[in-house]
């Protein structure tokens, strides 16, 4: 028995691979004259966290030290796939004006990049009534933008002004003068006056 062996890739010699994903080897088969047939398990590995090129080798000796030709396949590992932003909280928020206010802000996944916590883009003006949009964006290592996401942030003035007088009760003795006791509004808006 002078006739090597000859192995055979099962799938394709070049396949594109996405990152994060388990690789899964299609494998090879061998066929000898003499020793029939079987299937050949790969060496070396992918790593899917990790996005290059890798080349997974085939090969197979018979019983009588017939060496067959190396066979192999190359893997390129891609990453294509956006990361994810999940807002933390409700997308739209009502807040009482006069009040600071504080985001619960956002996280974001990514299959290889993982994940983190994202602070909004943007400002509230917690001393102004409207209606604020927040944004929340992510770009992973690979260039992948993931969707913006968004928040609405409606500060509003629900709050009543408080009065409070100088002197709540005044005693004047009969033939006197009455001075009317001075009083001071405060609100968020107009902080304290004298009315």
């Amino acid at each position: 028995d002078t006739t090597a062996p000859v192995i055979a890739l099962n799938g394709d010699a070049n396949v594109t691979h996405e990152a994060g994903f388990i690789y899964v080897d299609a494998n090879a088969s061998w066929a000898d004259a003499v020793d029939g047939s079987g299937l050949l398990d790969a060496s070396g590995q992918v790593n899917v966290s990790t996005p290059g090129t890798y080349i997974l080798s085939y090969n197979y000796t018979d019983a009588a030290n017939n060496v067959a030709e190396t066979v192999t396949r190359t893997v390129n590992v891609v990453d294509t796939t956006s990361p994810v932003i999940t807002l933390t909280g409700n997308p739209n928020v009502i807040h009482e004006a006069g009040n600071f206010y504080v985001d619960t802000n956002a996280s974001w996944t990514d299959a290889v990049d993982g994940n983190g916590t994202l602070v909004a883009a943007g400002e509230v003006n917690a001393s102004k009534p409207s209606s604020y949009t927040l944004s929340y964006n992510y770009m992973d290592a690979a260039g992948n933008a993931a969707q913006a996401v968004t928040r609405t942030v409606n500060v509003v003035d629900t709050t009543k002004p408080v009065i409070t007088l100088s002197s709540s009760s005044v005693t004047i003795s009969v033939g006197g003068t009455y001075s009317l006791p001075t009083a001071t509004v405060a609100d968020f808006e107009t902080l304290t006056a004298s009315v």
